[in-house]
């Protein structure tokens, strides 16, 4: 296999953070001696999570075993994933704001047809579903645990917990129709667009642009190529989106 120098478009500050808490854990362990240092394990898991390169390109690049790649960025996803801010920490930071957003997102998997719990009917694909909360300017504040992407919005707002934290802390809430499960929820008018009065119309229109901005952290979310095409059990999947969202925090926007 060929090697070649690439780059990660990823903040040095995100590389500190990881890097501390390797050698931390590393402490607490009593390990004396790793293949790579902390710094280059940290390296090779922005890489994977950043370009989403498998595990044997990596070992390659690294000069190390697959199944060492494997096990040092399956250490430091679940180091990450625990710093991550939960539901609590977001509603906190969202009680600051005039309001927030909230949607669903469908995470590409690697399923066949006969995984049917994983098969998202309306993607008409197989995927993995994840909610996220954006704040007034578009910009991630929390994503939740992966569920399967037969799961509706609804139920998944449900489970989290999404809509009762908003309404027991009084945050106004944008989302689109398929997240009417009541609580500070505010959504468009249902039925058809010719049928609404020009009242109706012109509140959804404000709806729409006020809503469009939640584009913005899902966007954010699948700048990591991993989570563009997931090619792992769907058991790892909330730890990779967790660790995402934890880089995502701690580099400065």
């Amino acid at each position: 296999m060929l090697v070649y120098p690439s780059g990660v478009d990823v903040s040095s500050t995100a590389l500190r953070l990881l890097t501390a808490r390797l050698k931390e854990h590393r402490r607490a362990l009593g390990t004396r001696w790793r293949r790579l240092n902390a710094g280059r394990r940290v390296l090779l898991t922005l890489a994977h999570l950043r370009n989403g390169q498998p595990y044997p390109q990596l070992a390659a690049g690294f000069g190390i075993g697959t199944t060492t790649a494997y096990r040092y960025i399956t250490e430091a996803v679940n180091l990450l994933a625990a710093l991550a801010p939960t539901l609590a920490e977001a509603v906190r930071a969202a009680s600051t704001k005039a309001y927030v957003i909230l949607d669903g997102t469908l995470l590409p998997i690697d399923r066949t047809a006969a995984d049917r719990p994983f098969c998202s009917g309306k993607h008409k694909k197989h995927g993995m579903k994840v909610q996220v909360i954006a704040d007034t300017k578009g910009r991630l504040m929390w994503a939740s645990p992966a569920l399967a992407g037969a799961v509706h919005d609804v139920r998944a707002a449900r489970e989290h917990g999404i809509i009762e934290a908003l309404a027991e802390a009084r945050i106004s809430c944008w989302a689109d129709k398929g997240q009417g499960a009541g609580g500070t929820v505010r959504l468009p008018y249902r039925g058809r667009w010719d049928s609404l009065s020009t009242g109706q119309q012109a509140v959804n229109r404000s709806h729409a642009k006020i809503r469009a901005l939640v584009e913005q952290a899902i966007a954010t979310l699948k700048s990591w190529r991993l989570l563009r095409k997931l090619r792992c059990s769907t058991t790892r999947i909330t730890s990779l989106v967790q660790a995402v969202l934890c880089l995502h925090m701690a580099s400065p926007n």
